[in-house]
């Protein structure tokens, strides 16, 4: 009988302290850290959500959306992102997994270079190497600042704007201060890209 009532005090402690993690950290944690998210970072608990100048939902700023042309690749008329292991497809995340003694990698490279050097008009000497090589995820959409100068002159001719307005728009949208404190200054190219749309007479045509 007492070995059956110790038995029984066990599991009652033992199911009284499941109730009680159950409401701790099963509700009352993940309440209060949403809303603290909420609270101090709502735009960024919610997605990063970047908004076109209707204000509606355009894209997160987290991930890279680069436009296509019929041949799959980059569309031109765009700033351009760093390549992509899986064809900057939100719906999937890797990085090319070649080391960096592998001749697979240095190949991929040099054909980069050499499509950047045509696309923009320059040396392959100026091409920066975040042009010629992917992210880890793919899907990074920030560019270093040199890359996105690099891309002004063709984006202002396909879409009709000097190239001094598209230059501004790159200041705008390049990371200073306490945003590249941990890191270095970068733009993102989503956001810039949303910004060149809003302020293209040939896309406000269309």
């Amino acid at each position: 009988m007492n070995t059956l009532t110790g038995y029984l005090r066990q599991a009652g402690t033992a199911l009284r302290f499941l109730a009680l993690a159950t409401v701790v950290l099963g509700l009352c944690y993940p309440l209060a850290v949403f809303g603290a998210g909420q609270l101090i970072a709502p735009a960024q608990a919610n997605g990063s959500i970047i908004k076109d100048p209707a204000g509606h939902p355009a894209a997160s700023s987290l991930i890279v959306q680069a436009p296509a042309n019929d041949a799959g690749a980059q569309d031109p008329r765009w700033f351009h992102a760093r390549p992509s292991a899986v064809k900057w497809d939100p719906a999937s995340s890797s990085a090319s997994n070649l080391g960096p003694n592998d001749s697979k990698l240095a190949e991929a490279i040099a054909a980069n270079r050499a499509a950047v050097a045509q696309a923009e008009s320059v040396p392959e000497a100026e091409v920066p190497a975040d042009a010629v090589t992917a992210s880890g995820s793919g899907l990074d959409p920030d560019i270093s600042p040199a890359y996105a100068r690099l891309q002004i002159r063709r984006v202002a001719a396909a879409h009709g704007l000097s190239t001094e307005a598209v230059a501004e728009l790159v200041a705008r949208q390049t990371s200073t201060g306490p945003a590249a404190f941990l890191g270095q200054p970068a733009v993102n190219v989503t956001a810039l890209n949303l910004a060149v749309a809003a302020a293209s007479p040939v896309s406000a045509s269309k």
